[in-house]
């Protein structure tokens, strides 16, 4: 997973995209990155690490300019590299940087097809770059020095005939602007807005609303599944669809976790849709748990505190914070290697044992992947003395690997695969255990945007609206996704850096 955001301004961008990305960090802390666009000229900066960390005040000097982008980065394709890290960039035609929050499904097509068609080389293993080429490519059709924004729109809508999956992308066009488009089911998100100066209007698209708000935009709206924008240099706003056969399917899994509760996406407020879906669960709870005796409910910090409230509130027991989370420790479903994750459990979660001992409690988390986390978390409130512990997920059961662009595990090492809930519940060595059901989920999402008639729902049910998704490509993503491949790769891939970063 990723963040990305871009911003056509007329004063100096750097600090405005700094911020933006810090308050999406939360979507990926493996790597960072800022290109402008200054004199005809790209100012890159891009490294691993978090975003506070990549940028010192030599960097940022550097960064001049009115104009560009950002991004942070999870690795969800390729290695996690510093030389992966994103915005990539190609100096023919006119020179395009370009960074994307997804994944490609035909990638290795596409990147076949790239060298066959135009001897373009893709120099890593990331799909961005992939991308970042066949769009130029396309460009590259084009014969005029200067493009129209027609232009622009039909390299943008043979992109999508080219590329499969799921991706939310900005680029910058040098001599020319800013261009952000969404695949066609709107898997990824992309919002846009705008904030007027004593210049002019300046116009910033992000993943998500909250670094919009947090820079002074204003949200005009979400960028539609397969259209385009285009913003000029001098800050002309143009936009059209792009796609043949659009559909609105956004990836559920955004509202139950990788969102931040302040930021609405596709008008629905994931703060709202997290509150829903508490109150859901509450009252299958009532239903199904009504013999259960319960002294109080526990959120797991910090996802599932909306839901956990509203569970609690539902079932009439007091709400507690009953685990205390260091900040500075990274979230351990996105940690790369099995190993750290395990190691930092207990270094990101305290328990206040006073909340826990003699009691009957109930633990609420937002979903439960591998189940690693949920076993050591139900041991330390054991720990703590409780006497019962019951879990609740306030996302159905994961049972199938994500293949656009969140780096789920392979299907083996997700504990709900194949298992039903009794054995679920074993493993993780709970007292009960029960889940959202996937109709439920839906609903609480959809409730706040009635007009999104269908998600993007394949961890839970396997279906991939793509339609192109085999056991030859998920076996291939898995052999990926391995940590032995992600650390042979990085170190393969460890003396590119300095081929993209300008000075240090």
């Amino acid at each position: 997973m990723c963040g990305i955001v871009g911003i056509v301004g007329k004063y100096p961008v750097n600090q405005a995209l700094y911020d933006g990305l810090t308050v999406l960090q939360h979507r990926g802390q493996d790597a960072a990155g800022i290109v402008t666009v200054d004199q005809n000229r790209l100012r890159l900066r891009k490294a691993n690490g978090l975003v506070k960390d990549v940028f010192e005040q030599r960097h940022m000097d550097r960064l001049a300019g009115n104009i560009g982008l950002g991004h942070v980065r999870y690795p969800t394709a390729g290695s996690s590299s510093t030389a992966e890290a994103q915005p990539f960039y190609v100096n023919s035609p006119f020179g395009i940087a370009l960074a994307h929050n997804g994944n490609l499904t035909n990638a290795d097509e596409v990147k076949e097809q790239l060298f066959r068609e135009a001897r373009r080389h893709v120099n890593t293993t990331s799909d961005s770059e992939v991308l970042l080429n066949a769009f130029a490519h396309e460009l590259q059709l084009n014969n005029e020095l200067h493009l129209t924004p027609q232009a622009i729109f039909k390299a943008i809508a043979n992109v999508h005939r080219r590329v499969r999956g799921g991706y939310a992308v900005v680029a910058l066009i040098i001599g020319h602007g800013l261009v952000a488009f969404r695949d066609a089911n709107g898997i990824r998100p992309l919002v846009m807005g705008k904030r007027e100066t004593e210049r002019g209007t300046e116009y910033m698209v992000a993943s998500e609303s909250v670094a919009l708000d947090t820079d002074g935009f204003t949200v005009l709206r979400d960028v539609m599944p397969g259209e385009a924008v285009y913003i000029t240099e001098d800050g002309e706003l143009f936009s059209q669809q792009c796609a043949e056969n659009p559909t609105y399917t956004p990836c559920i899994f955004e509202y139950v976790y990788f969102a931040r509760p302040d930021s609405t996406i596709d008008n629905v407020s994931v703060y709202a849709s997290r509150v829903n879906m508490g109150k859901k669960l509450g009252q299958k709870i009532k239903k199904e748990w009504a013999h259960l005796d319960i002294d109080v409910v526990i959120p797991i910090p910090e996802t599932s505190n909306d839901a956990a409230l509203h569970i609690a509130q539902e079932l009439g027991l007091p709400f507690r914070q009953g685990f205390v989370k260091n900040r500075y420790i990274g979230r351990t479903f996105i940690m790369p290697g099995q190993g750290l994750r395990k190691k930092s459990v207990k270094r990101k979660l305290n328990a206040i044992w006073q909340e826990f001992k003699g009691k009957n409690v109930l633990l609420v988390d937002d979903s439960i992947v591998r189940g690693t986390t949920s076993g050591q978390i139900i041991d330390m409130a054991r720990e703590a003395g409780a006497n019962k512990v019951y879990f609740a997920s306030a996302a159905p059961e994961i049972r199938f690997p994500n293949v656009y662009g969140i780096d789920m595990p392979s299907a083996q090492e997700l504990i709900a695969h194949g298992q039903d809930v009794e054995t679920i519940c074993k493993m993780i060595g709970a007292d009960g255990l029960i889940y959202q059901s996937l109709e439920d989920l839906i609903a609480a999402v959809r409730e706040e945007n009635p007009s999104i008639k269908r998600f993007e729902t394949s961890v839970f049910d396997g279906v991939y609206v793509t339609n192109d998704i085999t056991q030859e490509y998920l076996n291939k993503l898995d052999a990926a996704r391995s940590d032995n491949a992600k650390s042979g790769k990085t170190a393969l891939m460890a003396g590119n850096l300095e081929t993209y970063n300008e000075g240090s």
